[in-house]
C-alpha cells in the first residue's frame, strides 16, 4: 500500500531510535571530583583500612568525602568539589608516604544498569572537559653517564680482547677513567680506542687515560634523549587508551603529558613516570676483580644479595615485545622476545656461560622530597634517587636466543606492568615529575556554556522556522531533528570519540545538514502538488523517492570533506570530522527513514485530499 512502512521496519526504527537513547542516557549524569590511591607497584594492595586512614586524615584536613571505595585494587575518594582535589591529595600523599600514588580523578556517577549494557558517556576533550596536566623532566646528567656506562662497558671489553691489561676502568666526574700500568699501555689504549670513539676527547696523565664527551655529543645525546622519551610516553599513553592526549617537548630538557578525562589517573601517573628498565648481567666469578663487580640486593628480599659483573650483556632497550605469561608453577612470568641486536648479545654471552648464573637487574629511578637548610631556612627539595634490586637469578642451562622468559615478578599485576613497560619501549633517561595539575576548560568556562548554548539557540531556531513554514511536516522534521542529536549523542559515547569545542561546531553543521535533507523533501512534495498535479499521497510518495538523490549527492561530498579533514588534520580538527561525519549517517536515517514513517503514520493508508505543508 502507498506510504505505508511494513510492521518490521516500524519496529526497526523504533528500536534504533531506542538503543540510541539508552546509549546517551549516561551523558546525563555528571563525574565527581576524586582522588585515587594505588600502590607505586603492582604488588602493593590497598584496604579498608587504607581508605578509613586517608578519610580520617582528610577530615582533620577540613575535606568534606562524599564517598570512599575500592575499586580495581585502587583506593577511589569522592569529594564535594573541583578546588578540593589539590589539597586532598597533598594530605593523603603525606599521610601515605613515597610507596603510594595519589592522583586526581573523576568518578562516574552513571547508574550500574547502564554500566552493565556497557553504555558511557562521551569523552570530552581538554577545552571542554579538562583533565590532569603532567610536566616532567628529563635528568640530563643521568641521560650522560648512562652513555659513559656503555662506553665503560666497551673499553673494558675491547681492552680484554686486545689483552691489554688494566687496573680499573669506572665513571667518574662525568668521565671514563681508565687506570693502566704504565705510559706505554696508555699510549696503546688510546690509539686503539680513538678509532671508533669520534665524539670522545681523550686526555692520558700518569698511567691514566680519561674519555670525555665533546660538546656536540652530549647536546646530540641530550636531544635523543627527550625525542625518544616522547616517543616511548606517547607509547605508553597509547597503552593506556587515553582518547586525544597531548605529549609535547617543552624547553630543552621537559616534556608536557595532558591526559582528557582518563579514569585511572592513579595508573597514568605510576606508568608515565615509572622509568623501569632492565639489565642481564653474569654473575661475577669468585676470584673477580672488586673494581669489575657491583654487589646488588634482590628486589623482594632486602637480606639477600648476589655479586654482578659490571658488563651489561643486554638490556630493556633491545626488547621487541614483552607478555605475561604463567610458569609450570601457575607463577605469573614475563615472556620476552628481543630485537635483532639484543638477540645476538644475548646468543654470544650465553654461549660461553653455560652453567653460570646470569641475573636479570631492574632499575627504576625515583624522586623524593627532602628538607635542606637554604639561608637560614628549610625548604623542600625534590631529590632524584635510583632502585635496583634483582629480580631472577638463574642458571644458564643452554645459549639463548631472542626470546626467553624472567619470573620473581611477584604478583600478575606487577609482571602485566613490567611487560607494558617493556613493550612500550625504555626510556632513554630517567624522567621525573615537575609539576601536576588539573586542566580547567583551555577556553574558558563562559566559552563552553556559549558552545552548548549556540545548539540549544540553532536548535530552537530552526524548529521556529520549520513549524512556521512547513507546519505539521515541520513537526516530523523537529522530531527527527531531536532523534538526530540523540543518536549522534550515542555513536559518540559508543565509539569512545573525543568531543571537543571544534566537535560541537560539526555538531550545529550536523543540525544544519539534516534540516536541510527535510527542506529538500518538502519544497519537492510542494512542488509534485502544485506544479506536477499529483495527489497528496504521489506527491509524497514522489517527494522522497526523487529527493534522495540530491540528499545522498550533498552527504557524500561533505562525507569526503570531513574524511579528508581527518587524514591530514590533528586533535581538534579531527574531533570536528569526526563529529561531522558520524552526523551525516544519523541525518541520513532521521531525515529519511525517521520523518517517512511519521508521515506514513499521519497520511499513510488512506485516501486525502490536501496536508499540512
Amino acid at each position: 500500500m502507498l506510504n505505508r512502512y511494513p510492521l518490521w521496519k516500524n519496529l526497526l526504527i523504533l528500536l534504533v531510535i531506542i538503543i540510541g537513547a539508552v546509549y546517551a542516557l549516561p551523558n546525563l549524569y555528571p563525574e565527581n571530583p576524586a582522588v585515587q590511591i594505588s600502590g607505586t607497584r603492582g604488588s602493593i594492595e590497598i584496604t579498608d583500612s587504607d581508605l578509613n586512614r586517608a578519610e580520617q586524615a582528610l577530615k582533620q584536613a577540613g575535606i568534606n568525602v562524599v564517598q570512599a571505595s575500592l575499586e580495581n585494587n585502587t583506593g577511589l575518594i569522592r569529594l564535594l568539589a573541583d578546588d578540593q582535589q589539590l589539597a586532598a591529595r597533598e594530605v593523603i600523599q603525606a599521610s601515605f608516604g613515597e610507596k603510594y600514588v595519589v592522583a586526581l580523578a573523576q568518578a562516574a556517577t552513571t547508574p550500574e544498569w547502564l554500566v552493565n549494557l556497557g553504555a558511557r558517556g562521551v569523552n570530552l576533550g581538554l577545552d571542554l572537559r579538562g583533565g590532569v596536566h603532567f610536566l616532567m623532566e628529563v635528568d640530563m646528567d643521568a641521560a650522560v653517564k648512562q652513555q659513559l656506562e656503555v662506553t665503560a662497558s666497551e673499553v673494558r671489553a675491547t681492552l680484554r680482547t686486545e689483552r691489554l691489561r688494566f687496573r680499573k676502568v669506572s665513571v667518574e666526574n662525568k668521565k671514563v677513567v681508565v687506570l693502566l700500568g704504565s705510559a706505554d699501555d696508555v699510549a696503546k689504549a688510546r690509539r686503539l680506542l680513538q678509532i671508533d670513539r669520534k665524539d670522545y676527547i681523550f686526555q692520558d696523565d700518569a698511567g691514566v687515560l680519561s674519555l670525555y664527551l665533546n660538546e656536540q655529543a652530549i647536546r646530540d645525546l641530550e636531544d635523543y634523549a627527550v625525542d625518544q622519551n616522547l616517543i616511548t610516553l606517547r607509547n605508553r599513553v597509547n597503552e593506556l587508551g587515553v582518547a586525544e592526549p597531548l605529549v609535547q617537548r617543552s624547553g630543552r630538557n621537559r616534556i608536557v603529558v595532558e591526559l582528557p578525562g582518563v579514569q585511572d589517573t592513579a595508573a597514568a601517573k605510576r606508568i608515565l613516570g615509572a622509568t623501569a628498565n632492565l639489565e642481564f648481567r653474569l654473575e661475577a666469578r669468585r676470584n673477580a676483580e672488586v673494581f669489575d663487580t657491583e654487589t646488588f640486593e634482590f628486589r623482594d628480599q632486602p637480606n639477600r644479595t648476589a655479586v654482578l659483573e659490571r658488563d651489561i650483556i643486554t638490556t630493556g632497550n633491545h626488547v621487541a615485545n614483552a607478555s605475561v605469561g604463567f610458569d609450570e608453577n601457575n607463577k605469573p612470568q614475563v615472556n620476552i622476545r628481543l630485537n635483532g641486536q639484543g638477540g645476538r648479545l644475548m646468543s654470544q654471552a650465553t654461549q660461553s656461560n653455560v652453567g653460570r648464573s646470569m641475573a636479570v637487574l631492574f632499575i627504576e629511578h625515583k624522586t623524593r622530597n627532602r628538607l635542606v637548610e637554604k639561608d637560614g631556612e628549610r625548604v623542600e627539595v625534590r631529590e632524584p634517587y635510583t632502585e635496583q634490586g634483582i629480580i631472577s637469578l638463574a642458571t644458564i642451562q643452554s645459549q639463548l636466543g631472542a626470546s626467553f622468559r624472567i619470573t620473581g615478578s611477584g604478583s600478575v599485576q606487577e609482571a602485566s606492568e613490567l611487560s607494558l613497560l617493556l613493550r612500550a619501549g625504555a626510556l632513554a633517561a630517567p624522567i621525573y615529575f615537575v609539576e601536576e595539575r588539573t586542566i580547567g576548560p583551555s577556553l574558558g568556562q563562559k566559552n563552553i556554556e556559549q558552545g552548548v548554548t549556540s545548539i540549544q539557540i540553532g536548535l530552537a531556531l530552526v524548529v521556529i522556522f520549520m513549524l512556521a513554514w512547513y507546519r505539521v511536516f515541520g513537526i516530523f522534521a523537529c522530531v527527527a531533528l531531536t532523534a538526530n542529536l540523540v543518536l549522534l549523542v550515542a555513536l559518540l559515547s559508543v565509539l569512545g570519540a573525543t568531543l571537543t569545542l571544534p566537535g560541537i561546531a560539526g555538531i550545529v553543521l550536523t543540525l544544519g545538514m539534516a534540516v536541510d535533507a527535510n527542506v529538500l523533501i518538502n519544497a519537492r512534495i510542494k512542488e509534485e502538488i502544485y506544479h506536477g498535479g499529483l495527489s497528496p499521497q504521489n506527491a509524497i510518495h514522489a517527494g522522497y523517492e526523487r529527493a534522495f538523490a540530491t540528499i545522498l549527492d550533498a552527504n557524500i561530498t561533505t562525507f569526503l570533506v570531513a574524511i579528508i579533514l581527518f587524514s591530514i588534520g590533528t586533535g581538534p580538527i579531527k574531533g570536528f570530522a569526526v563529529t561531522l561525519s558520524l552526523g551525516l549517517i544519523t541525518s541520513m536515517f532521521t531525515s529519511i527513514l525517521v520523518t517517512r514513517m511519521l508521515v506514513n503514520w499521519v497520511y499513510g493508508g488512506r485516501r486525502i485530499e490536501r496536508i499540512s505543508l
